[in-house]
């Protein structure tokens, strides 16, 4: 029986409506349904692009209580597909969110969530400013989740630059790795697609991951260009900038084959530094 499936990416461009953004996620993710995949991921911030911290703290919920993810969790389960929230904004605090990654199995049911580890704390050289850690609280922890196909490594957007994190999702079992995000437009264009060719290559998994794209209300720039890697690092699908869906058909065999011709993930070796 194969094993062979299609995934999808859902590419957005999130506002600061939770509301709008849940209803045009779950018309994409119909939309990808219909092209036949059964792994859908959404991008980071999927239901609320906020970085004003009075705003966002307004709108968010605990985890139990947030009607946005008990919609999409619906949306899941009326389409019978395993779907990638990228991430949304949880409250863990009176002034402190997690940045959440869940995993809803096609019952609707939660079968795994992430909290992003590497917060984006930085000043960019054309004057852009960020302080993700103002608002998140950073996770604790690397996650991974069986689904049908096989092993699913989760991460999210910032994570990408630690490959560290992905070496160890490979050697935790994962096949499959989801990187979603809302890169800025700047570090994009000079980083985006060799990070997640060499996380492909490196770990030889899959990389699915969708993204945040073009201008927001908020004015923040995205850089858009959702992608789908192979384990041996061809581009198997690639958005431009504005939302949409993409897919491409995956065969878990090919992880095999890829770690099979460049064994890298068993020549792993302690290292320790001179000075």
């Amino acid at each position: 029986m194969s094993n062979v499936f299609r995934a999808a990416c859902v590419q957005m461009r999130s506002g600061v409506d939770a509301a709008t953004n849940v209803e045009t996620a779950t018309a994409l993710i119909r939309e990808a349904k219909g092209l036949g995949a059964s792994f859908i991921a959404t991008p980071e911030v999927t239901v609320l692009f906020e970085a004003e911290s009075d705003r966002l703290f307004a709108k968010v919920h605990v985890e139990e209580e947030d009607p946005s993810l008990l919609a999409l969790r619906d949306t899941a389960k009326e389409q019978g597909v395993w779907l990638l929230i990228g991430s949304m904004a949880i409250k863990v605090g009176e002034r402190q969110c997690a940045n959440r990654s869940f995993l809803i199995g096609p019952d609707g049911a939660i079968r795994a969530s992430y909290d992003k580890i590497h917060m984006f704390d930085v000043d960019l050289p054309n004057g852009e400013m960020y302080r993700e850690s103002r608002n998140f609280r950073r996770g604790e922890r690397a996650v991974v989740a069986d689904m049908p196909w096989g092993r699913l490594g989760l991460s999210v957007c910032y994570d990408l630059r630690f490959p560290q994190l992905y070496r160890a999702l490979a050697h935790a079992g994962a096949s499959f790795l989801t990187i979603p995000a809302a890169f800025t437009h700047t570090t994009g264009k000079a980083h985006w697609h060799v990070l997640q060719r060499a996380r492909a290559i490196e770990t030889g998994c899959f990389v699915i991951a969708p993204a945040q794209g073009g201008v927001h209300p908020n004015g923040r720039h995205t850089y858009g260009h959702s992608m789908i890697v192979a384990p041996w690092g061809e581009v198997l699908a690639e958005a431009g900038e504005d939302p949409c869906v993409i897919t491409a058909e995956i065969d878990p065999a090919k992880v095999a084959e890829a770690r099979q011709r460049i064994p890298a993930l068993t020549h792993d070796r302690p290292i320790s530094v001179s000075r």
